[in-house]
């Protein structure tokens, strides 16, 4: 039987019409776009995290606009389309405006502009502000081409959001920005459609203070998997893909999803809602024939690690679950009381299930990449900057915990806390228990702590594939108490319908050395 065809993956590539005439995989999204430009709103946002398809999502709206009917042959909107009328476009990626001063800001602003002006014909008009170049420009356009304006914002936030932690720039860097998007309220007779993606919202920018109209389909259902990629799509657009790649693997179809479900799946936009893949890691795992962490590796924002920073989020909680209201998801960006939106904008933290009556939902990381990126980034700040000695101590710990030999993996762990620098506030059981839970996690087994039992909570359960462990820490005192703790409080019954053997372990933490004591493990 001859094997198909299949696709190059588009790693990097963000331009609908590279995708269509460059022999690239495409998942089918136009049917998106279709109810997006035949609904009764005008201006439209949509957040997703990065690298999830929003820049070939507007690239795909360009090319729609412009009436390039060719490009869309065998997709969705090819039957629902009838008219395919052109209209001129005006793009805007903000992505490249990152890292800047308000002077190299505004330079950046009048450079892509200058790019829309040339590509249009039209000659620009003297002026110093972008905010009356923008305006200049639409109504140039306008009057060229006898036609409303279409225009396209990509990343509309970027110029702020590595900024956002920092008071003195912040302010300066907004109010640019703020003085460009103004002129979209005024020019709204001359407009078509406007669209713009980002990550976060900020609520002081002329976009969502003065566009009070701007409808924000974020969490709506009808545009649930606009970005991303679900199952569905994976079995129907993708099958052959699945096959080749469960080859390699020397795996099945559904063995291989499973592992593309805990690995890439789970995110979750409004609730209910299907599972979401992440469409970098995911088209990264296929390409590679391997899986691997792609779409945290491939940069973690310094505003996120900064923010984790300024609202002090404690490592358990950002490892568990908590719960937040509707109103939450909305929070202005320049004014959060909690870092907990931003991390769910940021794709850090997805929904996890919801009461939509009641608008309150709980919220978790979606999957094992995210997990593992996070706590990574997170050693500096809780164990050691030499992330070096880290991977070391990691490989010889995995090794052991791989054959489930507990006391050899401690033996590990003893001997890397005991090389770690001095640090502060390490002198409360809480510290040592997220020691236990960064490793364990980054170990890739899945960690609970503060487990609730009918008689207590346990410290720390860990799960490999053979065995569960219920671990119990003291802090000076001997890893007997710990593991006494263990029965007096009868904690393996909570776990007696789990069908894996069962393990408890009391360690005890020495203050002075700042590592290990001793520890005491014992087979239920």
């Amino acid at each position: 039987m001859e094997q198909p065809v299949l696709k190059f993956y588009p790693i990097g590539i963000q331009t609908f019409s590279d995708l269509r005439e460059e022999n690239y995989l495409y998942i089918d999204k136009t049917e998106y776009v279709y109810r997006m430009t035949h609904s009764a709103s005008k201006y439209m946002f949509l957040s997703r995290p990065r690298r999830f398809g929003k820049s070939l999502l507007v690239s795909t709206l360009h090319a729609y606009f412009e009436g390039r009917k060719d490009l869309f042959q065998g997709l969705a909107i090819e039957r629902l389309e009838k008219e395919w009328t052109q209209y001129p476009v005006l793009h805007f990626d903000m992505s490249l405006g990152k890292h800047m001063r308000e002077e190299e800001l505004q330079r950046y602003l009048h450079s892509i502009l200058n790019d829309n002006e040339l590509r249009l014909g039209v000659v620009p008009r003297e002026s110093q502000d972008v905010n009356l170049r923008l305006k200049d420009l639409i109504m140039a356009v306008n009057q060229k081409y006898n036609s409303k304006v279409v225009v396209l914002i990509d990343e509309y936030d970027a110029p702020l959001l590595d900024v956002m932690h920092e008071d003195e720039n912040l302010p300066a860097l907004r109010n640019v920005m703020r003085n460009f998007y103004s002129p979209l309220k005024a020019c709204g007779p001359y407009l078509r459609y406007v669209f713009l993606t980002g990550i976060t919202k900020f609520s002081q920018l002329s976009i969502f203070s003065e566009l009070n109209n701007i409808q924000n389909i974020s969490m709506l259902t009808e545009y649930v998997a606009i970005c991303g990629i679900t199952e569905e799509e994976m079995r129907t657009q993708m099958d052959a893909d699945l096959e080749a790649f469960a080859a390699k693997l020397h795996t099945d179809k559904e063995g291989l999803l499973s592992k593309l479900k805990a690995n890439y799946d789970g995110y979750h936009f409004t609730w209910p809602s299907p599972d979401i893949y992440n469409p970098y890691s995911l088209f990264n795992a296929f390409n590679d024939g391997k899986i691997d962490s792609y779409w945290f590796g491939s940069g973690t924002p310094t505003y996120l690690i900064e923010m984790l920073r300024k609202f002090h989020m404690d490592v358990l909680q950002l490892g568990g679950s908590v719960d937040a209201n509707k109103e939450d998801f909305d929070a202005p960006t320049e004014r959060l009381t909690s870092i907990i939106p931003l991390l769910y904008q940021s794709g850090y933290f997805t929904i996890k299930e919801g009461n939509e009556r009641l608008g309150i939902y709980t919220l978790g990381i979606p999957n094992r990449e995210v997990r593992l990126g996070l706590m990574k980034s997170l050693i500096p700040y809780y164990l050691t900057s030499d992330t070096l000695s880290v991977s070391g101590a990691l490989i010889a710990m995995a090794k052991s915990l791989y054959r489930d030999d507990m006391d050899a993996t401690l033996q590990a762990m003893q001997v890397f806390l005991s090389t770690i620098p001095y640090a502060d506030n390490t002198h409360y059981e809480g510290h040592y228990q997220q020691v236990l839970y960064i490793l364990f996690s980054l170990l890739g087994y899945y960690t609970d702590v503060e487990v609730r039992t009918p008689r207590g909570r346990v410290d720390v359960v860990m799960r490999t594939d053979r065995t569960l462990y219920i671990i119990e820490l003291k802090l000076d005192k001997d890893a007997d108490v710990a593991h006494g703790q263990i029965d007096l409080k009868q904690y393996p019954e909570r776990f007696a319908l789990c069908g894996l053997p069962m393990v408890k372990v009391g360690i005890s933490f020495d203050k002075e050395k700042k590592t290990i004591g001793d520890w005491k493990i014992e087979k239920v």
